[in-house]
């Protein structure tokens, strides 16, 4: 894509509506997650977390300075 067309995108992206912005995000998630690499990446993931490797929602806002 180029540089263009890629600012057409974000300038038409930033138009829309909070409730058209998250359908978007749930589209371009969902083809992420079709794709080999994202489905390699979410298995990595998961395990992960089912090795224990996990962060409390609080304690992840305070390491990036959200508290």
């Amino acid at each position: 894509m180029t540089a263009i067309a890629m600012l057409d995108l974000k300038q038409r992206l930033s138009k829309l509506s909070a409730a058209d912005r998250r359908m978007v995000s749930g589209y371009l998630l969902r083809l992420k997650h079709e794709s080999a690499t994202g489905r390699r990446e979410s298995n990595r993931t998961m395990r992960e977390m089912d090795e224990g490797k996990k962060v409390r929602l609080k304690d992840l806002a305070t390491q990036l300075g959200h508290v």
